[in-house]
């Protein structure tokens, strides 16, 4: 790589430093479209008895998910996850839940959540989000052998820059350079050229040197 001068390296490790406090940002960005668009579709097809009432007991949780109180989130979460787990909406309880206990550091809940969400929901884009989710916090772990695991499972075509994107984190934090190198350049050709995310793409590639 060519040399930098001063401003641009401390442009690079300013973003390094952001990207290592908020790198899930973007996993955490999909999960809140991906449960706004599929609630917005739940919404408009549920019908009975079972689905007014988990309606109702999803804007309970919605409340508590505000108040920020961990506890009556989590009771909130699991009376959802329990009652009405054939529900699209116990699935986003789940997912929002795990999110919250991600930010407070609750690892252990948020992938107990996570896990309930792959093995329970129907929806595979919102299990493809559980999956990216908690390979995540297997990472942070250091528990990289079933990070990689989940991120072996078929996923579709649109998630490919994502999946690939967090395979090559892991690979690095491995020590496994060339494949983590592989891993972002496929990544890079596979995620939106004009999104953020992309970005950060190039700043890791960069990194590793990886010529374009």
């Amino acid at each position: 790589m060519a040399a930098l001068d001063l401003q641009e390296q401390e442009q690079i490790d300013a973003l390094k430093a952001w990207w290592k406090d908020n790198g899930n940002f973007v996993l955490g960005a999909l999960l809140a479209v991906v449960v706004a668009m599929g609630g917005w579709r739940g919404w408009q097809h549920y019908q009975g008895k079972q689905a007014s009432e988990a309606v109702t007991l999803y804007a309970g949780f919605s409340a508590q998910l505000e108040s920020g109180d961990a506890k009556r989130v989590n009771d909130a979460a699991a009376a959802m996850m329990e009652k009405y787990a054939s529900t699209a909406y116990a699935t986003y309880a789940a997912l929002l839940a795990a999110q919250a206990n991600e930010q407070t550091g609750d690892a252990a809940r948020a992938k107990a959540q996570l896990q309930w969400v792959i093995n329970n929901t129907a929806e595979d884009t919102l299990k493809d989000v559980a999956r990216l989710r908690l390979a995540a916090v297997l990472l942070d772990e250091k528990n990289y052998a079933e990070a990689l695991k989940l991120l072996e499972a078929k996923h579709p075509a649109t998630f490919d820059g994502l999946y690939a994107d967090l395979r090559g984190d892991v690979l690095g934090a491995q020590g496994k350079v060339a494949e983590a190198r592989s891993a972002y350049k496929l990544a890079y050709e596979k995620i939106d050229s004009r999104s953020l995310h992309h970005n950060f793409i190039q700043m890791k590639m960069d990194d590793l040197g990886v010529a374009q």
